[in-house]
């Protein structure tokens, strides 16, 4: 064998290994770009969204309804992920109670059950009350409270005793607005002057609001949306204000009449002269 031939015997045998590693360096990336895409596929969950915008009050169908892939570290916990669960056999009837957007979840919170109805008693939350308070202009916050806002309750009232006092204090704090009169549409961006603004509050609270209609005026302080801090005063009265309650005014004290006698007027001309007669 001339060099020739081993010469090219032995670049064949190199090409041949650059070609093995090559192949082998191509399935190795191969096989691990897989196993990433395999295990992102198995942790994803399906979930049911709006395949289109739904109106609020709007009765759910299947074509405005579509499944979407969610990690399942991120799924709502009170998702649909089927269809079916919203409109098939015995879920037919469902309204959306809140405006859903494009791709938004469809969560149990924001549909009533089969066949409902569009009432404030679907939004209200388990254990919590709807009380309407009466309202005005002034009251109302110049109507500045829409439903979906939180308000804090302040009753202004007048203690009465021998020095009165009149004094405000807080009924209830960061508390949810249903409705406006008739109105629970939480996407109503129109100021309106109420007759009644109906709030969500606890069993207690309701009670409490109930009374302070009848002893005093009840009134709103608007809160900011990400405001949900404590208050730090719960009551303020006259004093506290800078004004000094008026003490009462005594009446003059009159002189006791001795027992067993009464007071007689003897009128003479223009003069007229008081006597006070024992009787027997």
């Amino acid at each position: 064998m001339n060099a020739r031939t081993i010469a090219t015997l032995a670049v064949a045998i190199l090409l041949g290994m650059i070609a093995v590693l090559l192949v082998r360096g191509y399935l190795g990336s191969a096989r691990n770009t897989q196993a990433p895409n395999a295990v992102a596929s198995a942790a994803m969950t399906p979930v049911v969204v709006a395949a289109k915008p739904i109106d609020r009050g709007a009765t759910l169908a299947a074509d405005s309804l579509k499944v979407a892939s969610y990690p399942a570290d991120a799924v709502p916990p009170d998702a649909f992920q089927t269809v079916a669960q919203l409109v098939g056999p015995g879920q037919t009837g469902r309204l959306a109670l809140r405006s859903l957007s494009l791709n938004e979840p469809v969560l149990a919170g924001k549909v009533s059950g089969p066949g409902g109805k569009l009432t404030l008693a679907t939004t209200v939350q388990p254990g919590m009350r709807a009380v309407a308070v009466r309202s005005s202009d002034i009251a109302g916050v110049a109507g500045f409270v829409l439903p979906g806002d939180r308000v804090d309750i302040l009753l202004t009232r007048t203690i009465s005793g021998a020095t009165p006092n009149t004094v405000t204090q807080v009924l209830a704090q960061n508390i949810l607005v249903l409705g406006i009169d008739q109105s629970a549409n939480e996407e109503s961006d129109k100021p309106v002057v109420a007759r009644a603004i109906t709030i969500e509050v606890t069993p207690d609270q309701a009670e409490q609001i109930s009374l302070a209609q009848a002893v005093g005026e009840v009134s709103f302080t608007l809160r900011h949306v990400a405001d949900d801090a404590p208050l730090g005063r719960k009551a303020m009265t006259l004093a506290q204000l800078g004004f000094a309650p008026r003490p009462a005014t005594a009446e003059p004290a009159h002189p006791r009449r001795p027992p067993g006698t009464t007071d007689v007027r003897v009128t003479r001309g223009v003069e007229t002269t008081g006597y006070t007669v024992g009787f027997w």
